[in-house]
């Protein structure tokens, strides 16, 4: 096996599964597929996720849309992703990394309101002291509009879900440019529960 070397260009990956709590599952999720313009990622889908990969602007404005568009139905849907960027190895794809920042989905998805609850994690991998960084990053959400609060082994936000999906980028990125040589951020979100109605 060769030695593992970083892309240049820091291609950025996330790997997502949704589920929608109807029957109609299979419609809600091809529906939503449809609704979103996936031109500037590479995608895959496979029988336990879908993994997309690109620029990180791409890849947060794609899985913000997919989710959007299966939770506008009113059905309650689960997300549970992982984002990384900086990978040892993960060169494969890097075409995409030649698109710009113009964002495709924006304009549409950002006209949905949908609350939701969300739980996420960030992770700086490749060594140093980030705590304090992390927690900056945690404090920096509320500035996005959404209640933050703490839980076990992650940070809770509750709010609209295009604020929830700006912060979220807003804080990869910003630990992504303060040095971590390979950041990842694990996202749970929740829209339409039943439970949050108690």
């Amino acid at each position: 096996m060769g030695n593992f070397v970083c892309g240049s260009n820091r291609i950025a990956g996330c790997s997502f599964s949704i589920h929608p709590m109807s029957d109609d599952f299979i419609e809600i999720i091809t529906t939503a597929l449809k609704e979103v313009d996936t031109s500037k990622v590479w995608m895959q889908t496979d029988d336990v996720s879908t993994l997309v990969r690109g620029r990180i602007p791409h890849i947060f404005d794609v899985t913000k849309a997919i989710f959007l568009h299966a939770a506008k139905t009113g059905v309650h849907v689960a997300f549970e992703a992982t984002y990384s960027v900086g990978c040892p190895g993960d060169t494969a794809g890097d075409v995409y990394m030649a698109e710009d920042d113009h964002v495709l989905n924006k304009e549409k998805a950002d006209t949905i309101k949908q609350e939701a609850a969300t739980k996420f994690a960030l992770y700086p991998l490749g060594g140093g002291d980030y705590m304090n960084q992390i927690y900056a990053q945690i404090e920096a959400m509320k500035d996005h509009g959404v209640k933050v609060s703490g839980t076990h082994y992650a940070t809770r936000l509750d709010g609209e879900v295009v604020n929830i999906f700006n912060g979220l980028e807003k804080v990869f990125i910003d630990m992504e440019e303060s040095g971590s040589l390979h950041t990842v951020m694990t996202v749970s979100m929740s829209a339409n529960s039943p439970s949050a109605k108690g």
